[in-house]
């Protein structure tokens, strides 16, 4: 890892724990211990630099870790819980009001977001629910493009402040309430077993 990585990965971190609302650049110099020299170098673009560069090496490192859990587990059905899993970890190590930060405030970072929506995760969606549904984990009868895009609008409806305002709702519960119960509906009997083994582990 390099430095100005290692510094992101810092960084990340800080603001999962966080949030953002009280982050400027003296903060950041102190907290992460860099120079205003290396600050300057590494984010050009001020705060707003910050959290998109930030947001894109995250999006990176879950891609990476995606297919780290992959390369461990053959069930299309058990990789979708595992990604599911993941999302549900993130959120329950971030300050609630996070996503709602970036959204309002920064909005090239959170444009970041949604173009990973699209260009990666609704990709990866549709390809593991074709597989479980080719190994008999899903249901045979699946409209998979329409459930793909179902799963999608629940992930935009779930981030979505106005819809689950986190001074009201746990973020993380709600991922699990609509993920985890809508994917065990639409699994076989085979694969239900191996849904509920899963849940069972994650208790």
């Amino acid at each position: 890892m390099t430095f100005k990585q290692t510094v992101l990965q810092e960084l990340l971190t800080l603001i999962r724990q966080e949030g953002l609302s009280h982050l400027n650049e003296h903060e950041i110099i102190n907290r992460v211990d860099i120079s205003s020299a290396t600050f300057r170098e590494f984010f050009k673009g001020g705060m707003e630099d910050v959290v998109t560069q930030v947001v894109e090496f995250d999006l990176d490192c879950r891609k990476k870790e995606h297919e780290l859990l992959f390369a461990k587990e053959p069930s299309p059905l058990r990789r979708l819980l595992l990604v599911v899993e993941q999302g549900l970890t993130t959120l329950r190590m971030s300050q609630p009001t996070v996503l709602m930060e970036i959204q309002q405030k920064y909005p090239t970072a959170w444009a970041l977001y949604w173009a990973h929506s699209n260009e990666y995760s609704s990709y990866l969606l549709y390809d593991l629910l074709n597989q479980g549904v080719l190994q008999r984990e899903l249901r045979q009868d699946l409209n998979i493009q329409l459930v793909t895009k179902i799963m999608m609008e629940q992930l935009s409806m779930i981030v979505n402040p106005n819809t689950f305002p986190p001074d009201r709702f746990d973020v993380a519960e709600v991922f699990r309430s609509v993920f985890l119960y809508y994917i065990r509906g639409i699994c076989t009997e085979e694969g239900m077993k191996k849904a509920e083994e899963f849940f069972a582990s994650m208790r």
